[in-house]
């Protein structure tokens, strides 16, 4: 690739379950065969940020926590062997939403698909499924067997 060509983006969620590691491993894949640049982004939200009584929990320990955890989450998946390149956001908000505002200008968002039966994909409301509705880019769900 010529280095004035412009580079693609990929966006993956990552939330810690086994379907978020299939879709950062098929993300990491497809960006080093496309030559784009791919974006890890977790989304953390802080669960006492809101109501009458105000925070209970350090809103900066909860970041912290989120952190931690997603430094984990990539190293259970690509241990020592990062791809290069790769980029890390944590971001407070709602997963969908964040990830919604992350496909803007992305070539693709590529996310998990949880897979937990019939009863759960008629449920509205999950990440996959809002992130295929709203996504300002083609979306991949990934199940883990799809590896």
């Amino acid at each position: 690739m010529d280095s004035s060509e412009p580079v693609g983006r990929v966006v993956v969620g990552v939330d810690g379950s086994p379907t978020s590691h299939a879709a950062l491993r098929w993300a990491a894949r497809y960006g080093r065969t496309a030559g784009a640049i791919v974006e890890a982004v977790y989304a953390w939200d802080t669960p006492s940020s809101s109501g009458w009584t105000g925070p209970a929990i350090d809103p900066e320990f909860d970041l912290e926590q989120a952190h931690e955890r997603f430094t984990q989450e990539l190293h259970r998946v690509f241990a020592d062997d990062r791809p290069p390149g790769l980029r890390e956001l944590l971001v407070e908000g709602d997963p969908s939403e964040v990830l919604i505002r992350a496909s803007q200008g992305a070539d693709l968002l590529v996310v998990g698909r949880r897979g937990m039966g019939g009863f759960a994909r008629a449920m509205l409301g999950s990440v996959s499924q809002r992130c295929a509705q709203h996504a300002a880019c083609p979306v991949v769900i990934v199940r883990p067997d799809q590896e």
